[in-house]
């Protein structure tokens, strides 16, 4: 049996894991990053992207990530998320008029929207289209 650390997810609204799991890959904000058990300690802005968790039985389950920071330390990694969604929870349809919505207010300029929103905006829906895509 693969050694364990224990993972802990904490959204703003909300716990989504904490359990053992055997591995997990994260997007750090310069390229993803895997964790194993008995990691060194580590702290990592994270980017928006997929985060894929091993547990120990096994399974591998895949989320949608927008962004935040992971601490790993004592065999434990604590991963702070911005949002996170599970597979079932992402709305691929809600996903590509949020993309959509987001070009057009990008091509539309700085003088009627907040481009850097509407960016982090697009980034965020592309995302979820992705992880829900590349199962």
């Amino acid at each position: 049996m693969a050694a364990t650390f224990h993972l802990s997810v904490i959204t703003p609204t909300r716990t989504l894991l904490d359990e053992e799991v055997t591995s997990i890959v994260v997007p750090g904000s310069e390229g993803y990053l895997g964790v194993l058990a008995h990691h060194a300690p580590l702290i990592a802005a994270l980017a928006p992207g997929k985060l894929t968790v091993k547990t120990e039985g096994g399974q591998t389950h895949v989320y949608a990530l927008s962004g935040g920071f992971l601490e790993v330390s004592n065999n434990k990694a604590i991963l702070l998320a911005d949002a996170m969604e599970t597979l079932e929870e992402i709305d691929v349809e809600r996903a590509k008029k949020a993309a959509e919505r987001a070009r057009k207010r990008i091509d539309e300029g700085g003088k009627l929207w907040d481009v850097p929103r509407a960016s982090e905006a697009l980034n965020r829906a592309l995302n979820r289209i992705h992880v829900h895509g590349g199962r």
